[in-house]
C-alpha cells in the first residue's frame, strides 16, 4: 500500500525512532499534513496492463512546446514558396523576353526586305509615273479632240461611187480656179472605175458635190478623186507616228456622215499575216463606210487613211500611212 492509499488517521512511525506524541508538545517539530482522503488515480493515465506512470518527483516533466516554437517553422516554408514563385516568374519573363527579342528580329528581317521591296517599287513607280506623264503630255499636250474634229470636219466628205458608199477627204492646197484635190481607198470606187466610169458624188450636210476619179494604186488601196469646188485641205503629218500617240477617226460609217471616234496608235508599222503593209495599227472604232477617211493627231494633221478593221474583232483598225499616198500621187 503506498503513501496515498493509507487510511485517513493513521501514520507509521519511522524505524527506530519514538512514537510522536498526540498532540504534540509544545516545540517539537510539527507532525506531516494528514493525508487527503482515498482517492483513485483516473483511467487516462492508469490502464490495465500498463505501467504505473512514475512519480512526480522521479521524472520531471517535460515543458510544454510553446506556441512560439510551434510557429518558428513556418516562416521558412513560406520563404520557399517564395523564392520558387519568384524563380518561375524570372524564368517566364526571361522566356518572354527571349521571345520578344526573336520576334524583333523577325520584323526587322521582315522591314529589310519590305524596305527593299519598296525602294525598287518606288523606282517602278517613278518609272510609271514618268511613262505616265509623257502619255498625258503626248495626250493632253493639246489634243482636245472636240477642237481636232471641229477643224477638220468640213474637209471630210461621204463618197458615193455607184452602189457603194465611203468616205473621201480634201488634201492640199486648192488648184488654180479653185478645184480640190483628195483621196479615198481604191476599194471604195473600184465597182465604178472598173465599169470605165470616173463619175462620183461627194455629199456633206445634205448638200451634193461632182467628183471625179483621177488615177488609182491598188496595190497601195489608194484613190486621187478631184472636184471644181473649193475646199479646205487637209496637211500631211510632220512627225513621225509614234505607238500611244492620240488620234481620232473622222467618216461616214453606214452613210453616217461627220461621226468621229477616238483613240490611239496601236503600231506604227503593222504587217499582216499575208505579207501586206505596213499598215498604222489604231484602235479607234471604224466600220463600213469608214474607208478612205482621215486619221488624225493632236496638231490637225493626217496621219493616215483609214482602211479595214480586223474580222470579227473591236478595236483594230488599220491605215495606209499617209505617205504612202503623198509619195504616189503629187498632191499634198
Amino acid at each position: 500500500m503506498n503513501q496515498w492509499s493509507q487510511p485517513a488517521g493513521r501514520a507509521s512511525a519511522p524505524t527506530g525512532q519514538p512514537p510522536a506524541q498526540y498532540p504534540p508538545a509544545p516545540g517539537a517539530y510539527p507532525t506531516a499534513p494528514a493525508p487527503p482522503p482515498y482517492q483513485r488515480a483516473p483511467i487516462s493515465q492508469v490502464a490495465p496492463g500498463s505501467a504505473a506512470p512514475a512519480s512526480p518527483a522521479a521524472a520531471p516533466a517535460s515543458p510544454p512546446p510553446s506556441p512560439a516554437g510551434q510557429r518558428r517553422g513556418w516562416p521558412g516554408l513560406v520563404a520557399l514558396i517564395l523564392v520558387g514563385v519568384l524563380t518561375l516568374a524570372v524564368g517566364f519573363q526571361t522566356w518572354q523576353v527571349h521571345s520578344v527579342s526573336e520576334d524583333l528580329n523577325r520584323a526587322t528581317d521582315r522591314l529589310d526586305e519590305l524596305s527593299q521591296g519598296q525602294a525598287y517599287g518606288g523606282e517602278r513607280m517613278d518609272a510609271l509615273e514618268d511613262r505616265a506623264g509623257e502619255l498625258e503630255r503626248i495626250a493632253g499636250e493639246v489634243f482636245d479632240s472636240e477642237a481636232v474634229a471641229a477643224a477638220v470636219l468640213p474637209s471630210v466628205f461621204m463618197v458615193v461611187a455607184g452602189q457603194f458608199s465611203g468616205t473621201a477627204f480634201a488634201m492640199g492646197p486648192s488648184e488654180d480656179g479653185g478645184a480640190t484635190n483628195l483621196f479615198t481607198n481604191y476599194h471604195v470606187i473600184e465597182e465604178t472605175w472598173e465599169r470605165g466610169d470616173n463619175r462620183v458624188t461627194l455629199q456633206r450636210t445634205n448638200q451634193s458635190y461632182p467628183a471625179e476619179i483621177v488615177d488609182v494604186e491598188p496595190g497601195n488601196d489608194v484613190a486621187w478623186l478631184r472636184t471644181d469646188s473649193s475646199f479646205p485641205g487637209l496637211s500631211p503629218a510632220s512627225e513621225d507616228v509614234r505607238a500611244g500617240q492620240p488620234i481620232i477617226a473622222v467618216g461616214a460609217p453606214q452613210g453616217l456622215t461627220d461621226t468621229v471616234t477616238s483613240g490611239v496608235v496601236s503600231t506604227p508599222a503593222q504587217r499582216l499575216s499575208d505579207g501586206s503593209g505596213p499598215w498604222i495599227q489604231f484602235d479607234a472604232a471604224i466600220n463600213p463606210g469608214n474607208s478612205g477617211g482621215p486619221v488624225i493627231n493632236s496638231t490637225q494633221e493626217v496621219v493616215g487613211i483609214a482602211t479595214a478593221k480586223g474580222r470579227e474583232t473591236e478595236g483594230i483598225g488599220f491605215a495606209v500611212p499617209i505617205e504612202v499616198a503623198c509619195d504616189l500621187f503629187d498632191i499634198c
